[in-house]
């Protein structure tokens, strides 16, 4: 539905002393609503989506369309170009199975080999790999001016934890009100911290030392 709106502004009459309040109606452009169904798909998403893995998709025996292939095999190693049914026939006589490793040659290279084997291998192959692709992420730890010794060893221990697991630390303070004005006791704080840890952990400072208005940060990670 189109709406019309009225505004009320305050004139000041050029010609008296006296200012008069005048109702002015004005008509604006007119605009539909917009249904709340479709707020909502308006709305942006910002859920993280993790990629899906790739899965490699293996041609094996009587699922191999190319009329013809070059085999080799573990044995003779270059057995020759032949016809792919022949080559299917010649795999099972060994009681095994015909594989193409690489279909974009020409003709395809196709292997002869135990298949259930070979993609078990395969599949303990990208496990391992999977394992060592372990994610660094950043922790946080929060100073402050005021800190005692019992929190300041309390929050050492946390760091350390995280430094153990891969991870790089954020030591952070944020300075509120008057703190501000003493941003270089933040500053002293945060490297004495440093300091302490590297005492139990060898760090290093991966982000130097930073302020924006009241947050002090810096980086640090194993050495």
């Amino acid at each position: 539905m189109a709406r019309r709106k009225r505004y009320d502004h305050i004139v000041e009459d050029a010609t008296s002393e006296r200012t008069e309040k005048i109702t002015v109606s004005r008509c604006e452009e007119s605009f539909e609503e917009v249904p709340k169904a479709n707020l909502t798909a308006l709305r942006i998403s910002r859920r993280k989506f993790k990629p899906k893995a790739v899965k490699v998709l293996y041609l094996v025996n009587e699922g191999i369309r190319f009329p013809e292939v070059r085999v080799i095999d573990d044995v003779e190693g270059h057995i020759g170009i032949m016809p792919t049914a022949e080559a299917i026939a010649k795999a099972k006589e060994r009681e095994l199975d015909l594989v193409v490793i690489q279909p974009n040659a020409v003709p395809p290279i196709a292997k002869i080999i135990d298949f259930g084997r070979f993609k078990y291998e395969q599949d303990k192959e990208a496990r391992k790999q999977k394992a060592k692709q372990k994610t660094v992420e950043v922790k946080g730890i929060r100073l402050s001016i005021r800190i005692g010794p019992h929190d300041l060893d309390v929050r050492k221990e946390k760091a350390k934890e995280f430094l153990a697991e891969g991870n790089k630390v954020k030591v952070e303070i944020i300075l509120r009100g008057r703190e501000k004005r003493f941003g270089d006791l933040g500053k002293q704080v945060i490297a004495d911290f440093i300091v302490l840890l590297g005492k139990d952990v060898p760090v290093k400072v991966e982000v130097p030392f930073t302020r924006q208005g009241g947050q002090l940060t810096t980086i640090v990670g194993k050495a």
